[in-house]
């Protein structure tokens, strides 16, 4: 079976890009959330976040040519801002860890 006839793949992928476009639409009015608000989004980010690196480990891990054609695909583009996919989980990293610093420097004060 072809990876992207995977019932499975399409389920998630369906579910993480849903997931990942509500969070963003939630995530323009991360300012003004309350405390627990910040908290929780940087929690959900966090997980999908998680979700998204494991969904692309099986394309990496795949033998399919079309699962390995998206690889490339994504490192192409990624190689045109001048990151791998790498850096850019993990810059996503950073700024979650950023905002975590922020809440928290706010519920100091």
């Amino acid at each position: 079976m072809a990876f992207f006839d995977s019932e499975i793949v399409q389920e998630e992928a369906k579910h993480l890009f849903g997931d990942y476009q509500q969070l963003m639409q939630l995530g323009s009015d991360y300012g003004k959330f309350d405390r627990e608000g910040k908290k929780k989004f940087i929690d959900t980010m966090e997980n999908l976040m998680e979700r998204y690196r494991v969904f692309m480990k099986r394309f990496e891990l795949s033998e399919d040519f079309q699962a390995k054609l998206t690889v490339e695909q994504l490192r192409t583009q990624l190689g045109q801002f001048g990151i791998t996919p790498e850096q850019m989980f993990e810059q996503m990293n950073q700024t979650l860890e950023r905002m975590k610093s922020q809440l928290e420097q706010s519920e100091r004060q």
